[in-house]
């Protein structure tokens, strides 16, 4: 059976990867979670004075104010630190020079991260109507399916090039 797997692995290197890659992203993924929750419930919890600066408005009851915006970004920032590291070892397997791509990477993230943290001011308001307090975990489960179609494509044609 272990002979099968690789066999398949070998005929089908490029889907064995975004399979990788996906897998390896639940390290991620995880890692926004708890610090999603664990900031908006004890971190940030008092700070729900209503936010809004540039593209990132987290004015509406149920957003969570600045504690919201503050929860969303700790997450994301925190996910993007263990994702780099997870994926360059054992996704990609690069061994091209950390100082020659940690620059394409912090603009990539940066890129999809302005998205992810814009994006919940205006979806958790209006998902609280229909489902409560998931709302803010639904937001986040978009924020990574924009992580995937941002982050996938750039980690292996640029960034992670071996």
């Amino acid at each position: 059976m272990i002979q099968n797997i690789q066999n398949w692995k070998d005929k089908h290197p490029d889907l064995w990867e975004f399979i990788l890659f996906n897998l390896l992203s639940n390290c991620a993924t995880i890692t926004n979670f708890v610090v999603l929750w664990l900031s908006g419930s004890i971190l940030f919890r008092r700070m729900d004075t209503p936010f809004r600066w540039l593209i990132f408005d987290y004015t509406a009851p149920g957003s969570g104010g600045l504690g919201g915006f503050l929860s969303f970004l700790l997450a994301y920032v925190c996910a993007q630190c263990v994702n780099y590291v997870v994926q360059r070892k054992w996704a990609f397997g690069a061994t091209v020079a950390v100082k020659k791509t940690i620059g394409w990477y912090i603009l990539t993230v940066t890129v999809a991260g302005i998205i992810s943290v814009a994006l919940p001011g205006y979806l958790v308001p209006m998902l609280t109507p229909y489902v409560g307090g998931a709302a803010s975990t639904i937001a986040n489960m978009v924020n990574i399916g924009v992580q995937v179609v941002v982050n996938y494509p750039m980690l292996k044609f640029v960034i992670m090039k071996k």
